[in-house]
C-alpha cells in the first residue's frame, strides 16, 4: 500500500500470509499458536512464506511458548537459534520481547537477542502491555534499538488503550514507531488514527472457513479439555484487508491534499510579504 499509513496482518499460517499480500498489506507477522497469543512458526512455514511474499514484508514472531515473558536461559538460547533461522531464511524482521520478574524490560536478555538480528527490523511485541511502567519501558526499548512497539495501550484492546497510545506516540516523538494492535478493525481504524496519531496498525482480519471433512467423530477432541472448533479454520480475509488498506489510503490522500493546499497558501503569503517589502523599499 502507498502513503504513510501501513497495515500489518497477524498471519496464523502461510495461507493467511498470502491472503494478506493479496489484500495489499504492507507487512505480515507470521505466528503459530494464535490461541496462546502467538508462538514461533516452523522452519517450513517461514520458508514458504518467504517464497510467496514478494510485495509484502515478512516479520516472524520469536516466542518459544505461551504464557508470560520471563524467559529462562534455555529459552533465550532457543530464541537465539530461532532468530538466526529467520534471518537465514530471509525474513525482513523479527518480533520478540523479554521481561524481568518485576515487570521491567529485561535489558540484558534483549541485548543478547538484538546482537543476533543483523539487519532485520525488530518489533517489541505485546510483552510491552505487561510492563510495570510503560514510559520507562519505552525509553529502554528505544535505547535497545528496536524499530517499533506493538501494543494495545496496556488495555484489553487498542481502542480502550487509545489515551496511552497517544501519550506514547507523543513521548516517542519519532524515535520509534508505536503500532496499535488487538481489537483493531476497518470500522475503528480512522477513529484510532485520529485519537492516537498512529500510522501503523496491526490486526488479523480473519474469517472462519468450514472444514471439507465429511466424516466427523464428535466423541474426540484434539484440544482435550480445551474446547476448539476442529472443523473450522480461521484464515485472513482478503476483502477485510482490502477494506482497511482502502480506508487508510483515502485518509493519506486527504491529508496529503490538505498539506499541499496549506503549502501553497504559505507560499502565496510569503510571496505577498516579499512584494509588500519591495513596495516599502520603493517608498
Amino acid at each position: 500500500m502507498s502513503g504513510k499509513s501501513k497495515i500489518e496482518i497477524c498471519a496464523n499460517s502461510v495461507e493467511s500470509a498470502a491472503k494478506a499480500q493479496e489484500g495489499g498489506a504492507y507487512r505480515v507477522e507470521l505466528c503459530a499458536g494464535i490461541p496462546e497469543g502467538g508462538t514461533t512458526p516452523s522452519f517450513g512455514e517461514i520458508r514458504m512464506a518467504r517464497q510467496l511474499l514478494q510485495q509484502t514484508k515478512l516479520h516472524v514472531i520469536i516466542r518459544p511458548r505461551g504464557g508470560d515473558f520471563l524467559y529462562t536461559q534455555l529459552e533465550q538460547e532457543i530464541m537465539l537459534h530461532d532468530i538466526k533461522v529467520a534471518r537465514q531464511l530471509g525474513a525482513d524482521g523479527v518480533v520478540f520481547g523479554c521481561l524481568t520478574a518485576e515487570g521491567n524490560v529485561d535489558v540484558p536478555a534483549m541485548k543478547k537477542l538484538m546482537n543476533a538480528v543483523g539487519d532485520m527490523s525488530v518489533t517489541f511485541h505485546r510483552a510491552f502491555d505487561m510492563c510495570r511502567n510503560p514510559m520507562e519501558a519505552l525509553e529502554d526499548i528505544i535505547e535497545l534499538g528496536c524499530h517499533r512497539i506493538l501494543t494495545s495501550g496496556q488495555e484489553a484492546n487498542a481502542p480502550a488503550g487509545a489515551a496511552l497510545l497517544k501519550e506514547l506516540i507523543e513521548k516517542a516523538d519519532g524515535r520509534i514507531i508505536i503500532m496499535p494492535g488487538c481489537g483493531v478493525k476497518p470500522s475503528n481504524l480512522l477513529q484510532l488514527a485520529e485519537e492516537t496519531g498512529a500510522t501503523e496498525f496491526h490486526f488479523s482480519g480473519r474469517s472462519s472457513l468450514e472444514s471439507d471433512m465429511i466424516y466427523r467423530n464428535p466423541k474426540v477432541s484434539m484440544g482435550g479439555t480445551v474446547k476448539i472448533e476442529e472443523y473450522q479454520r480461521d484464515v485472513t480475509d482478503v476483502e477485510i484487508v482490502k477494506e482497511a488498506v482502502s480506508i487508510l489510503a483515502q485518509k493519506d490522500e486527504k491529508e496529503e491534499a490538505l498539506e499541499k493546499k496549506n503549502k501553497e497558501a504559505r507560499a502565496k503569503r510569503k510571496k505577498k510579504n516579499e512584494f509588500d517589502d519591495d513596495d516599502d523599499d520603493l517608498d
